[in-house]
């Protein structure tokens, strides 16, 4: 068999090589901008990587499964908790003023995960416009970046954001950031970069599967993309030239994280630490979160499915949670080291999930089927962490910094994110000595006060306000 016309031949053989020339069924129907989208497609796959993940070879070695590790995972070893930094205020205090160094001296890059969309709260764009703002419905986007130019003011020095999208989530992020002139952040220190897709699998014959007669079934192939998204991008590069060697990650469904936090970026150097990591005390054994702790004297992160119902409900003498350390997707990261896995792919694995995926059958109908048919790959960045020397797991105060917006209603959904957002700004003003009524909503721009102690040195006790109060830039 040769290949269609207008099909280059060399890329023809790579799909009849791997029995992937079902792509091609329908290529004498479809127009010359349909052609040519599924060839960019088809030549962007890595046929031999989808063949290895679908079909494992015989003779390797079975890897344990994630359960089966959790039957060995202990407290994480190096640990610095709540208790402790609030006991020993000259230690804290200490790694604040190595943290604002290593601030002050440019070193310090931001990470922002922003490839989701709304749809699970109802909002068709992409999850960092969500109006999350007590007051002024400020957008996720903006309160993370005003943070950052806030942190940057502090240290006198630019820090570069670099916000990583997806194919479903790109061309708008970038367009609302035009449109709000990137909410005052210079576009010298702004970087967009798409993370990559992997093709679904269908699980029967690991055939891939087309969604439309010109389009190949794709997803994102997970956080852990990142890596292979910051070489391909050329982000290392950026960094490297602008002497960026630590990397703060977040993502963008948080709007009370804390962005370049100066006390936990001391931590981290304090620790020599390749990877910290920030986690909250779980709320209950069976809490969706990844748990932070040891196996075999290597940090990582057991995603909450993986983790028995049996180890999750362990506890100590004290009657406390044995697997306490939830993960709340905030880490550091030194530079060299992300660079170090990226140059490797064998360093990060690929997990499969098995998902219901739409696609065209040999008839060229469409199907929505009503169980998994497909497999998905896809990466995550919490599996660099036994990949690291050293790694640093740091509690925070869950009800200040951990208020993620997931769910449409009920716990971790835009309600609960709003009354902690008005939460945190009454108390700092209530602890400059300013009385608020009990129902008072209050929104406080990072660019006015980014932290409690900044916003003492521009409030008097005796201030008085009404409410909905905004304060701005």
């Amino acid at each position: 068999m040769t290949a269609p016309e207008s099909f280059p031949e060399d890329l023809y053989q790579t799909l009849a090589d791997f029995q992937q020339t079902h792509l091609l069924a329908w290529w004498d129907e479809l127009n010359e901008t349909e052609r040519s989208e599924l060839s960019a497609q088809i030549e962007r796959i890595n046929f031999a990587q989808i063949q290895r993940l679908y079909a494992p070879d015989p003779s390797a070695k079975s890897e344990e499964s994630p359960a089966q590790k959790a039957e060995r995972a202990t407290r994480p070893a190096t640990v610095v908790r709540l208790e402790e930094r609030e006991s020993a205020p000259a230690e804290s205090e200490k790694a604040t003023a190595q943290g604002n160094q290593l601030l002050a001296a440019g070193r310090v890059g931001a990470i922002l995960v922003a490839g989701g969309q709304g749809s699970r709260l109802g909002f068709s764009h992409p999850k960092g416009m969500y109006p999350i703002g007590p007051v002024k419905q400020t957008s996720l986007f903006q309160i993370l970046v005003e943070q950052l130019r806030a942190r940057a003011r502090q240290a006198g020095q630019p820090i570069c954001y670099f916000i990583m999208t997806s194919d479903a989530t790109h061309d708008e992020t970038v367009e609302y950031f035009q449109q709000h002139q990137n909410f005052g952040l210079s576009s010298d220190d702004i970087y967009f970069f798409k993370q990559g897709t992997m093709p679904a699998v269908d699980a029967e014959s690991g055939q891939i599967l087309l969604e439309q007669k010109h389009h190949i079934a794709v997803s994102p192939d997970g956080h852990g993309g990142m890596l292979a998204a910051l070489k391909n991008n050329g982000m290392f590069d950026v960094m490297r030239e602008k002497g960026i060697d630590t990397l703060y990650y977040h993502q963008v469904d948080n709007p009370t994280a804390i962005v370049c936090d100066p006390e936990f970026l001391g931590y981290h150097q304090n620790a020599s630490a390749a990877v910290s990591v920030k986690v909250v005390s779980k709320r209950s054994p069976d809490e969706k979160m990844g748990v932070v702790c040891d196996v075999d004297q290597k940090t990582q992160i057991i995603e909450y499915s993986d983790l028995p119902d049996s180890i999750a409900e362990q506890t100590d003498e004290a009657g406390n949670l044995l697997h306490w350390a939830g993960s709340t997707a905030i880490h550091i990261f030194n530079r060299d080291f992300l660079e170090q896995i990226a140059n490797d792919d064998s360093r990060l694995p690929f997990h499969r999930a098995n998902k219901k995926v739409p696609f065209i059958d040999a008839s060229g109908s469409q199907v929505a089927p009503e169980e998994p048919n497909a497999i998905k790959f896809e990466r995550f960045i919490f599996d660099v962490l036994p990949e690291a020397d050293t790694v640093l797991v740091y509690e925070t105060d869950r009800s200040r910094e951990f208020n993620p917006v997931k769910n449409a209603e009920g716990q971790d959904s835009p309600r609960t994110a709003h009354e902690a957002l008005n939460r945190i700004f009454s108390d700092w003003l209530q602890s400059c000595g300013v009385k608020l009524p009990g129902d008072a909503t209050i929104e406080i721009s990072p660019l006015f006060a980014v932290d409690e102690t900044e916003l003492i040195q521009k409030i008097s006790a005796d201030t008085q306000f009404t409410s909905p109060l905004y304060l701005g830039e």
